[in-house]
Order: C-alpha cells, then structure tokens, then sequence
C-alpha cells in the first residue's frame, strides 16, 4: 500500500461507517468522507482527528457521485438501504475506475449486484466486492476455508451464535425494503437456487463449540451467505441460523440501538459463528468468536480495500469474499478482531 491512499466512505456518518473511517485512519488510509446528509458529514469531520475531506452526495446525482469518487483510490459503501444505493455507487466506481467494496446484508441487493454487473465489471478489469461485512463476508471467508482442497460438498451451514441482536435504524430499514421486495416470503438456498417460500419458521438445537454449547436457534434464518458462498462453491444447500434470542431481538419493535460500552464505540454483544461443510460422512468446521457485529465489519472491509490495492486478488470482476481472497491467510489478518477456532489451513495459491 502507498502511504496516504485515498478511500471514499459513502454513508460514512451511520453506524457501521464511523467504524470504516476509523478502521482506514488506522490502517494508514485518508478517508473521504460522504454522503447524503451534508451536516451530519461535517459534524463526523469535526470530531474526527485530520479533519478529513466531506463531499456531500446522493444516488439520486450521478454527478455528485463522481465528485465524491474523484482521485479516490477507492470507494467503500456503508450506506442502505444497498437495493437502493449499491448500483449508482457501482456506476461511479466503474467510472472512475476504482475499486468498489460493500457491507450490504440484503439477499436481492447482493443478488442484483451479481446478476447487473458481472459481466461489465470483467470485461472492465474492474473489482466490486459486495458483502464485505459480518453477515455474507464472514461466513463465505469461513465456509471457503473450511472447504480447503475439497472441490464440493453436500451442504454448508452457518450458526450464529449472538449473545444478542440490537439493532441499527438502518438494519431495520433494509429488512423492510427487503420483506417488501420478496412480498413477505422467506427464502433459502437449496437444490442449487434460491427459493422463496411461505413455510413456517422451524427451531433447531445447533451444537455450537465449548462454552457456549448446544442453542436453540431459529433454523434457515436466511443471510447473505446464500449468496456469496454458492456464488464461487460448489454447494447444493446452504443454510444459516440464528439464535432464538438474536432472532427475538431482530424483530421486536421496541429493540434499541446498540450502544457504546468501550472507548471504540463497540458494544457489549458478542458472537460465534460456526461454519460446517459436509461431504457425504466427513464435516470439516471453521468458527470465529469475537465483539459487535457491526464494529467488526469495519476490519474486514478494510482488509479488502488494502488486499485490492496492494495486488493480493484471486480474480476480477464480481466476486466474493471467499472467491476474490485467500480466505485462510485473509482470516488470519483479522486475528486482533476474531479469534478463530480452529485456524484455517493455508490454501494453494
């Protein structure tokens, strides 16, 4: 990495942002700092050390987009809801011909960004990375790997272990828009495709490691991981799940915002995420322990942007976590932020 590489934050002022822009200061990186709300951009400049730049923007402006984007070595979007803000963001990246990096959690809004952009993205030589966050970047780093030499497997599962779930007015937004685009229905990965349907919720006992032991957890409570996982493996089935009392938290109305509990701005919620492939009778595991989901989806973004600059990419185009990173060595970067259970081994490069 150059010292001082630029690195546009669009939604720098949510939740999740104020971690990216302090994640890049101490990673080296000059963080630009945008968004819609110009008065909300300059209040995080103030109380943020440097000063840093504020370029208001809007999806709604391409060419806001551009000036926000202009001599920027490359953008991180923070900002949903991702159905609505991911493809003007891509557009202005693909322009400016830098790299793109997300944290959207949203299902379709991954999806969309694989269908809409794969193929000019590569025959542009250009790199977006959606996803790059807790939900959908984790797993998929997790379940590629667990996976090592094995070309397939029957299926993967995903068990979030949270000690709890509140969460951020733009976490509630984006499930809004995303209920709203599939009317309701839950969805799942199975027979090799997404599907949507009206079943009933069904509750599981998942035997997460020591200590926190067997949970109950609420089955196919469906991340982003159906996308990014089966986007590159080989993997019929895909399931996540959730515990009962993060799943209970999400959907109560009356569930506040995370609150800070140290100087970082990291609350007191911990989690596990335990990640199992199975090929006929073998399972192989990867789990990662650690604080906020959100604060630690700052690193892992990050990560990404500096993996991307520095050359240290699997592939152009469209592409996952897992697929775009070398997912032991990348994990393994992450280790003043997760603690992983076991290591992942090295894969072939």
């Amino acid at each position: 990495m150059q010292p001082g590489q630029t690195v546009t934050v669009f939604g720098a002022y949510g939740h999740t942002g104020r971690f990216v822009v302090a994640e890049l200061r101490e990673r080296g990186f000059v963080p630009v700092l945008s968004g819609r709300d110009a008065g909300k951009l300059r209040a995080l400049a103030a109380a943020t050390p440097g000063a840093p730049e504020v370029r208001p923007a809007s999806v709604d402006d391409p060419a806001s987009l551009v000036r926000a984007l202009d001599g920027a070595d490359a953008v991180i979007n923070c900002a949903g809801p991702f159905a609505l803000t991911a493809a003007p963001v891509i557009e202005a990246a693909l322009r400016a011909g830098i790299p793109y990096v997300d944290v959207a959690a949203e299902i379709e809004a991954n999806l969309d960004t694989f269908t809409h952009f794969a193929d000019r993205a590569r025959a542009a030589g250009a790199v977006i990375v959606p996803a790059m966050a807790f939900y959908g970047g984790l797993g998929d780093l997790l379940a590629t790997a667990a996976m090592g030499d094995w070309t397939s497997a029957d299926e993967a599962n995903i068990a979030y272990g949270l000690s709890g779930w509140h969460p951020t007015p733009g976490t509630r937004i984006a499930g809004t828009v995303s209920r709203e685009r599939r009317a309701g229905r839950r969805v799942r990965y199975t027979d090799g495709r997404l599907q949507y349907h009206d079943d009933e919720t069904t509750l599981l006992k998942w035997p997460f490691p020591a200590p926190m032991g067997t949970r109950e957890v609420v089955g196919e409570f469906t991340m982003a991981d159906v996308v990014t996982v089966p986007s590159h493996l080989s993997v019929p089935e895909v399931r996540t799940h959730m515990t009962t009392e993060a799943a209970g938290d999400l959907s109560a109305p009356d569930t506040p915002a995370p609150t800070s509990a140290d100087e970082n701005g990291r609350s007191d919620q911990t989690f596990l995420v335990d990640v199992v492939v199975r090929r006929g009778d073998t399972e192989r595991r990867a789990v990662a322990r650690g604080r906020d989901i959100y604060a630690v989806t700052a690193p892992l973004a990050v990560e990404a942007v500096h993996r991307i600059l520095t050359g240290r990419t699997r592939t152009l185009g469209v592409a996952s976590a897992g697929r775009i990173f070398d997912a032991p060595d990348f994990l393994r970067a992450l280790s003043p932020h997760i603690t992983l259970d076991p290591l992942p081994r090295q894969t072939a490069s």
